[in-house]
C-alpha cells in the first residue's frame, strides 16, 4: 500500500533502550575545547549576521523590496537550521556522550530535513527573482508582486515540510540495533541514522533518493537555467563597469549555491555503497556552518544598499545616543 508506506507508526514495541548518543569528535581534552571555542564563534558570528540583515530589513523603508524580503526570510531559516544542530553538537564536544532519546532524534530529523529543504527552495526563489529583475526590468513590478513573495515563501516551507515529515516518519517506521545505538555523526541525520536500521531499508534509500531529487536537483537546475538568462542578458550590457558587477555579484551568489547543492548532492543522492560516515560528517559541517556564515556576508560585504542602511542606522543610532 504506496499511502500506508508513508503512515506513521508507533516505535513502543522495539526492544531495547530508545535512546542514541553521538560519536565525539575526539577524547582529547585540548581538542575538544578549541573544537567547542571554533564551532561556538562560528555558531555566534551565524547569529549575529543573520540577525543584522534581519533587522536593517526591517528597520530601513529603502529595502522592502522582493530580494530582500526573500534575503531575510532565507537569514530566519538559517538562523533556525543552525539553532536545530549546533546548541545540543556544542554540548556534546565537552564531557561524555549524552543520550538523546528516539523522539528527541525524530524531532531534530525533521526540523533540520524541513529548514534544510526550504533553504534549497528559498535559493531557487531569490534566484527567480534575480531573472525577473535583470531579464524583464519593465515588467518586475508586475511579475513579484508582493502576495506571489509571500506565496513562493510559503510555498517553499510548506513543500519542505510535507516531505521531511513524510521521509521522517517513515524512517522511524524501523526498528534499530545495538544497545548504545551510536550515531557517527553530530545530529540525526538521515543516512547514518538508516545505518543502524535491523530491516531491509531499500525502500526507504528509495524514497530518500527521490525527496532529494525534488529538494536539490529540480532547485538546482531551476537555478541554473535562471542564470543562464541572467548571463545572457548582461553579456548585452553596453557598459563594461555594469556587467563587471553583476558578474561579480552573480558569482557569488553561485558560490554558497554550489558550495550549498553540491556538498547535499554528496550525502544524500551518493550510492550508500560508496559513501564513507567519515566524510558525510565532514560535508554536513560545509552546509550547517559556511554557507550559513556567506550568505549574510556576500549580502552585506558586497552589497552597496545593505552597506548604506546598517551605515545609516548605524550612525542615526549612535547619534541620537550622543
Amino acid at each position: 500500500n504506496p499511502i500506508g508506506m508513508f503512515a506513521w507508526k508507533p516505535v513502543l514495541n522495539q526492544s531495547g533502550p530508545t535512546e542514541f548518543v553521538f560519536r565525539v569528535f575526539t577524547t582529547v581534552p585540548e581538542f575538544q575545547a578549541l573544537l567547542f571555542l571554533l564551532f561556538l564563534l562560528l555558531y555566534v558570528m551565524i547569529l549575529c549576521g543573520n540577525k543584522a540583515i534581519i533587522w536593517v530589513v526591517c528597520t530601513h523603508s529603502s529595502l522592502r523590496t522582493p530580494m530582500y524580503f526573500f534575503l531575510s526570510n532565507l537569514s530566519f531559516v538559517e538562523i533556525c537550521y543552525t539553532t536545530v544542530v549546533v546548541p545540543l553538537m556544542l554540548s556534546n564536544i565537552l564531557g561524555a556522550q549524552k543520550p538523546i532519546p528516539l523522539a528527541g532524534c525524530g524531532a531534530q530529523m525533521f526540523f533540520f530535513l524541513t529548514l534544510g529543504g526550504a533553504d534549497c527552495f528559498l535559493l531557487a526563489v531569490m534566484a527567480y527573482d534575480r531573472y525577473a529583475a535583470i531579464c524583464h526590468p519593465l515588467h518586475y513590478t508586475l511579475i513579484m508582486t508582493q502576495r506571489l513573495c509571500v506565496q513562493a515563501v510559503a510555498g517553499a516551507l510548506g513543500l519542505a515540510l510535507l516531505l521531511s515529515l513524510q521521509l521522517t516518519a517513515l524512517i522511524f517506521t524501523l526498528p534499530f540495533c545495538g544497545r548504545r545505538r551510536e550515531i557517527n555523526h553530530f545530529l540525526c541525520d538521515v543516512p547514518p541514522v538508516l545505518r543502524l536500521a535491523c530491516a531491509d531499508i531499500r525502500v526507504h534509500q528509495a524514497v530518500l533518493y527521490v525527496v532529494s531529487v525534488l529538494v536539490l536537483t529540480v532547485p538546482f537546475l531551476l537555478i541554473c537555467v535562471s542564470y543562464a538568462f541572467i548571463t545572457s542578458t548582461i553579456l548585452r550590457m553596453r557598459s563594461a563597469e555594469g556587467r563587471r558587477r553583476a558578474f561579480s555579484t552573480c558569482s557569488s551568489y553561485l558560490t554558497v549555491v554550489l558550495l550549498q547543492y553540491g556538498f547535499c548532492a554528496l550525502v544524500y543522492l551518493r550510492p550508500q555503497s560508496s559513501s564513507s560516515v567519515d566524510e558525510d560528517r565532514q560535508f554536513a559541517l560545509i552546509y550547517t556552518f559556511v554557507t550559513p556564515l556567506l550568505n549574510p556576508l556576500i549580502y552585506t560585504l558586497r552589497n552597496k544598499d545593505v552597506k548604506g542602511a546598517l551605515k545609516k542606522v548605524i550612525s542615526t543610532k549612535g547619534t541620537s545616543e550622543g
